[in-house]
């Protein structure tokens, strides 16, 4: 499995407005209880995101098994603690927190190239496979999975609407279970194919 950047903020040119989020943070909540959900409930609304993505893609270079656990670290730290996550102090902290080399993310949220290279994989998302908002999961063919969550509708920058919710809480394990193991099985039977 390999989760790729993709900034909202490239696709709006602006970062999510707090407003729309605080619409939306319900409806997450409600789907998994267990992910304690907070609303923001601070001052520093993160007005850049892209450090985020690039510290993750940094530590990806070096650990791919650690770079899913800063990126399970950075989602935490703004959805349910209201941590600025555009914030570089922030970010060190969370890389420190996961067991990262903070002296490597340092560096790389200062080098031009690594932040080009977010953006690169970000457009080939948009271009490529056509990817409009997050989570888009798909498997290595660029077949889309339908993740078994409820999304909302959205016009003027309000929800107007939420589409059926296909299960709640411990009711999606099973079916974000077998979305995984379609996705699995996909990966395995391309792979015996393979000469």
């Amino acid at each position: 499995m390999r989760t790729r950047a993709f900034p909202l903020q490239l696709v709006g040119a602006a970062v999510a407005p707090r407003a729309l989020l605080a619409e939306e943070w319900w409806l997450a909540a409600v789907q998994e209880p267990a992910a304690e959900f907070s609303a923001f409930t601070g001052d520093d609304w993160p007005t850049d995101t892209l450090p985020a993505f690039i510290a993750v893609h940094a530590v990806a270079d070096q650990d791919e098994r650690l770079a899913h656990s800063l990126d399970f670290r950075v989602r935490r730290a703004f959805f349910a603690e209201s941590r600025n996550i555009g914030k570089s102090d922030v970010l060190l902290d969370l890389v420190r927190d996961v067991g990262g080399d903070v002296d490597h993310v340092t560096r790389a949220l200062a080098d031009d190239a690594v932040r080009e290279a977010v953006e690169q994989e970000a457009r080939l998302g948009r271009e490529r496979y056509g990817v409009r908002g997050t989570p888009t999961l798909m498997l290595e063919d660029g077949t889309r999975l339908d993740m078994p969550m409820a999304t909302p509708r959205i016009a003027r920058g309000r929800i107007v609407a939420v589409h059926e919710q296909t299960c709640l809480g411990d009711a999606c394990r099973a079916a974000t279970r077998a979305l995984f193991e379609r996705a699995l099985q996909h990966s395995s039977s391309n792979r015996a194919e393979m000469p």
